[in-house]
């Protein structure tokens, strides 16, 4: 009860940051560390200090991989990289461009992850859009896009990565049964979101401090081809080595590094020092991080306590319908991270009670990825997003909290009327 009500506190310090005037990073820190501290004083030190310890294997992963990938898309950025691809887009209809970043971030998605995908999309916006509010509605479209991008995919998703690899479905069946589903929960919310848009958006102006920086047209195209490739060997180097993703995005980084001290080896430090993967990390939002750290820390808490354990089998017994367990469990990735859920709901069943490719996996694919989206810190989409651009969370859930709900809602009814032909 006690963690219960930390783990509220904290969730409510988060909700109201502006009220309290107190940035959300610290909210989720004092709130991660004092679940452990409340979990360890009621509990045995040396189980519980294990539990704290295998628990941050696996968040350093995670942290690493953010980290990563921000540097990565920040060399790619600093070297104008990405106005290879925005010169393309030439629509400044709001309508339009909606559609565009909805598409580019669900393909995208299931090529890479949700979140390396969303960090290169509100990339690629900040290079599109000039006005914070439009920043904000194209962010809160690149979160769920990139949740449903990231369900029809082995690759897509920390979930459906873990079902993959857990044998419980397969490459083509997910694609198959959710491509559909997927599709649906975006276009829910894009047509939500269109209906409201009018007008253009405006393009942010041109950086004379970015103009006079020494890169050629060569350069940017090698740094974003070569950045663009590292980004999507991760999922196959993940696959040749079974070694986890931020092994994949560290060798990429020490790539494109590699590349980058070489290309301006013949420039004095001033001149390329903003080019730099030290530039680089000096620009990443190192607050988004710790806050990521924050709330997995709290979440772990939960997990290991077995709290979250003891919900998924009292859905089980009180519920009792496969169908409404799943939704259930979708609704709750909202609130917490969809990765336990579905960890808890893979020792809930076995492979024995549910096959390979059964209904139940396919339906916990969707369930789990596309619930995070109708609350923004459901996803790592979503927190990468709100760091990165500051969205609230009270915006989010104003904004775009209700077309999300319709989209899950839309994609679930659309699974479940395949899943019946």
């Amino acid at each position: 009860m006690l963690l219960i009500l930390l783990f509220a506190i904290g969730y409510l310090a988060i909700v109201f940051e502006h009220a309290l005037g107190v940035n959300k990073a610290a909210s989720a820190l004092l709130t991660g560390v004092a679940c452990w501290t409340a979990y360890i004083l009621a509990g045995d030190h040396h189980t519980i200090g294990d539990a704290l310890v295998h628990q941050m294997g696996d968040l350093s992963g995670i942290l690493f991989f953010l980290l990563g990938a921000m540097t990565i898309v920040e060399l790619i950025d600093a070297h104008d990289g990405f106005e290879l691809i925005t010169s393309r887009i030439k629509t400044v209809s709001r309508r339009r461009l909606l559609v565009v970043v909805a598409l580019l971030g669900f393909v995208m998605s299931a090529v890479l992850d949700n979140l390396t995908a969303s960090i290169v999309m509100m990339s690629l916006v900040r290079k599109l859009v000039r006005d914070d509010e439009d920043k904000m509605m194209y962010g809160g479209a690149v979160i769920v896009a990139a949740n449903a991008g990231g369900v029809w995919s082995p690759i897509g998703d920390v979930t459906t990565t873990m079902l993959w690899i857990g044998g419980q479905i397969t490459t083509t069946t997910i694609i198959k049964h959710l491509l559909v589903p997927a599709l649906v929960s975006v276009a829910v919310p894009v047509l939500w979101l269109g209906l409201r848009m009018k007008g253009n958006v405006r393009r942010p102006e041109a950086d004379v401090s970015e103009r006079v920086r020494p890169t050629t047209p060569l350069e940017r195209r090698m740094v974003l081809i070569v950045g663009g490739g590292v980004l999507l060997f991760v999922p196959v180097f993940k696959t040749l080595t079974h070694l986890p993703p931020f092994m994949g995005i560290l060798l990429g980084l020490g790539v494109l590094w590699t590349v980058t001290e070489l290309i301006h080896k013949s420039k004095n430090d001033e001149r390329k020092s903003a080019l730099s993967v030290a530039g680089a990390l000096q620009r990443v939002d190192s607050q988004s991080i710790l806050f990521f750290l924050g709330i997995l820390l709290a979440i772990g808490a939960l997990q290991s306590a077995g709290l979250l354990t003891s919900l998924a089998h009292h859905m089980d017994e009180t519920i009792g319908n496969v169908d409404v367990i799943t939704m259930s469990i979708g609704l709750s990735s909202a609130v917490v991270d969809n990765v336990p859920l579905v960890a808890a709901a893979q020792g809930m069943y076995s492979l024995a009670h549910f096959p390979t490719d059964h209904h139940f996996w396919l339906f916990l694919a969707y369930c789990a990825g596309t619930g995070g989206s109708i609350l923004i810190i459901g996803s790592a989409a979503g927190i990468a997003v709100m760091g990165m651009q500051r969205i609230t969370f009270g915006w989010y859930v104003r904004k775009l909290s209700l077309p999300a709900l319709l989209g899950y809602l839309a994609g679930a009814l659309a699974y479940l009327g395949i899943a019946q032909v």
